[in-house]
């Protein structure tokens, strides 16, 4: 039969290869273990404790062993498990602050105490020991050494207390019994600190891992092996991998070129520039800005390589868009000022000898006019769009007024200005309101907006029609026409700002693509409605909108204030 020593041995020893397992487990940054390992590596480090505490309870003939942590955040020793003799429910009842009790003396004075006589003893009645029918016990301080390389103690801490009671057969603990359970409190400490710092780093990995699974920006992590160790969500969706993919080598499971051969670099050691990269999805494709950093540890030993994908889809747009508006804007710009010119210089070479009759004149001047209100608005548009941008809204001018006359001139206007469409008003409800409350000026804006824009997207003509009729507490107005329609994928886009349809059709169409971001903000900001589209190509076009019957003038002050 074994005796305490050997007992003590083989303790030691199954403590030391916990330990060497708990080292060797911590996650590297470029390789992180399974989470299955993990908890495997805590629940052999906890079955150790609780052998380590069962045989200790053996070998000094104790009825009950407890371990008590000092938790700095309350100031209190409380008991944990694994425990002998107290079950688990009891424990969270076992505790109180380190400056009470036997428990709180032992851990501030670091000296081990035995008692006798529990139950009349006033210090064992601050450990609340009445509720556990203790005795008699044996209370040692939990210490964690550092040592040096020479073996020398360089630095003492102690985490708890450790507790022995109720010694078998009636009899009371002795200096010998102190003795072994020091001995065995230090393997207990230490092997609860390995478990506390293990603990810490999982949970410091899965704070980090959820970190970068909730990232909208892709992640890649590549073992210098060439392993992917790492794929966040957004990646994964990227390449369309699965978490299976995790641990594979990325040649098998990334297969656009561009970051193959981005990786490749990156693996030597260097860090190459940054690339673009374009991956196609259903129905649409994504442009991504890819850099790449090499991952060393503390030593400089490369660890891996990381590669960071923001997509910059949007920018992408944005950029050719501004381009477009500034090749368009300058055409736009350019068209009435050359009509402007030519035909008043056409009127001032005829003043001196009356080479155009009042008719003439009159055409011409009109034509003068009609490019200067043509450049008006455009003025007027770029101005309205900074105004917005900066966070100002076009300031409104609510009043009361008549609501049919307000369109049937906006379609009037429209109508002379063009001899190839046909331009009318369908009323379809018989309780139109006579009069209603909003911007006059703006809701006429709309409408010769959204006119101007039927026309000229019809250029081979054809009817173009407001329609206007009340349903519920809304008003509604859509403007049709038999133009050339817009591709179905561009139908929540025609009203962002710079959007123009890219349609074979219409490359001879100029604009700014302004227009309808700005009936956007005047629809929802100023009349508190809505707007949308339908179409269909070579059909044509349906613009609608719905506005309040009566408008919340509270709600639309608040908004464009």
């Amino acid at each position: 039969m074994n005796g305490p020593s050997d007992d003590l041995a083989r303790l030691k020893r199954e403590n030391e290869e916990l330990k060497a397992q708990l080292q060797g487990n911590k996650p590297e940054p470029a390789a992180p273990p399974e989470p299955s390992a993990e908890m495997a590596s805590i629940s052999e480090g906890d079955a150790t404790l609780r052998r380590l505490v069962q045989r200790m309870a053996m070998i000094l003939q104790a009825e009950k062993i407890a371990i008590m942590f000092y938790q700095q955040e309350t100031g209190e020793l409380v008991a944990i498990p694994p425990a002998v003799g107290i079950e688990e429910a009891q424990l969270e009842h076992f505790k109180l602050r380190a400056t009470q009790g036997i428990s709180g003396e032992v851990f501030r004075d670091g000296r081990p105490i035995i008692f006798h006589g529990a139950n009349v003893d006033v210090r064992t009645r601050k450990d609340i020991v009445s509720m556990f029918n203790i005795t008699n016990g044996i209370t040692v301080p939990l210490v964690i050494e550092r040592r040096d390389e020479e073996n020398r103690v360089v630095d003492r801490t102690t985490i708890g207390v450790l507790h022995a009671m109720n010694k078998r057969h009636g009899d009371d603990f002795n200096d010998e019994d102190v003795r072994l359970l020091e001995r065995m409190a230090k393997n207990v400490g230490a092997i609860i600190a390995n478990l506390q710092l293990y603990r810490k780093v999982v949970a410091e990995r899965e704070e980090l891992l959820q970190t970068f699974e909730s990232l909208t920006t892709g992640l890649v992590l590549v073992s210098p092996s060439g392993r992917l160790s790492q794929a966040n969500a957004t990646a994964r969706t990227m390449f369309r991998l699965g978490i299976e993919a995790v641990g594979k080598d990325y040649k098998e499971v990334i297969s656009n070129a561009d970051l193959v051969k981005f990786l490749d670099e990156g693996l030597t050691g260097s860090e190459p520039a940054s690339i673009e990269i374009t991956l196609e999805f259903p129905g649409t494709e994504r442009i991504y800005q890819v850099n790449g950093a090499v991952v060393k540890n503390e030593e400089m030993r490369m660890l891996g390589f990381v590669v960071i994908l923001n997509d910059v889809t949007e920018a992408k747009n944005i950029d050719k868009m501004k381009n477009s508006f500034v090749a368009m804007a300058s055409h736009e710009l350019r068209t009435p000022l050359t009509a402007i010119k030519g035909f008043s210089q056409t009127l001032l070479e005829g003043v001196e000898d009356d080479i155009y009759s009042k008719e003439d004149q009159k055409e011409f001047l009109g034509i003068v006019v009609n490019e200067c209100d043509r450049l008006r608005r455009l003025i007027d548009d770029l101005l309205n769009t900074a105004r917005i941008e900066a966070g100002e809204s076009l300031k409104p001018d609510y009043a009361e007024f008549d609501l049919v006359p307000v369109a049937d001139r906006a379609v009037k206007v429209q109508q002379q200005a063009s001899v190839k469409h046909d331009v009318k008003l369908e009323i379809h409800s018989t309780d139109l309101p006579q009069r209603i409350v909003g911007d006059q000026d703006k809701l006429d804006q709309i409408l010769t907006n959204l006119l101007n824009n039927a026309i000229k997207y019809s250029p081979e003509g054809g009817q173009v029609t407001v329609h206007l009729w009340r349903e519920g507490d809304k008003l509604k107005f859509g403007v049709q026409d038999q133009g050339i329609g817009i591709p179905a994928d561009q139908l929540t886009k025609v009203f962002d700002k710079f959007h123009r349809v890219n349609n074979d059709d219409n490359r001879k169409i100029y604009g700014t693509g302004l227009g309808l971001y700005l009936v956007r903000h005047l629809v929802e900001r100023v009349h508190l409605g809505r707007i949308w589209v339908e179409s269909e190509l070579g059909k044509g076009s349906t613009f609608f909108f719905e506005i309040p019957v009566k408008l919340d003038l509270e709600e639309a002050h608040r908004l464009n204030d």
